[in-house]
């Protein structure tokens, strides 16, 4: 299908004044905010974003410093246990299903206790692939699936960025005393 000449809508550049026609001063307006940029970065400026990492977290800077993590965030994933110690995951297949990275494998298995009927005998989580969308939070109907605020999650293989049941759990034993976003 070819497009008529009539459908096209022709934009064209404004005219250049003529200061951005010599260049020069243009040019001595961007020299003039990389300098600012540069020399207020220095030590804790008002435009240094710069934090020293492992001595030094998000949560430990003030706002005005950018420390502060967003209220959205969305770190590692954690599963919730129930007020009994188990599992809080019924293995309704929402969250593999929503997941738009397919990156959550879940195996059901019939349950041992009696107030339901499934639970995940296996539930795997590939960090490395997932887009941190928060969609099987939301997606979940009992709340065992929940994103924290954790960042800084590390792994030499590939194979222990996949995480597995027993693992989420422990992320929720670790987190249990921060307050979810």
């Amino acid at each position: 299908m070819a497009i008529r000449d009539d459908e096209i809508i022709r934009i064209d550049a404004p005219p250049m004044k003529r200061g951005e026609r010599v260049y020069i001063p243009e040019l001595a307006k961007g020299m003039v905010v990389t300098m600012r940029h540069f020399f207020t970065s220095f030590g804790q400026g008002r435009t240094s974003r710069t934090i020293q990492y492992p001595e030094e977290r998000r949560e430990q800077k003030s706002v005005e410093d950018g420390g502060q993590l967003a209220q959205n965030f969305r770190g590692v994933h954690r599963l919730n246990r129930d007020e009994e110690g188990r599992v809080k995951c019924v293995a309704c297949m929402m969250c593999p299903t929503i997941c738009p990275a397919n990156c959550i494998h879940i195996v059901a298995a019939e349950s041992p206790w009696d107030d339901r009927e499934k639970y995940p005998a296996k539930f795997e989580i590939d960090e490395l692939r997932c887009i941190f969308c928060g969609m099987c939070e939301e997606a979940c109907p009992v709340d065992a699936i929940e994103l924290t605020t954790e960042y800084d999650v590390i792994g030499l293989t590939r194979q222990e960025m996949v995480f597995d049941k027993e693992k989420l759990l422990s992320i929720y034993d670790v987190t249990i005393d921060k307050k979810p976003m």
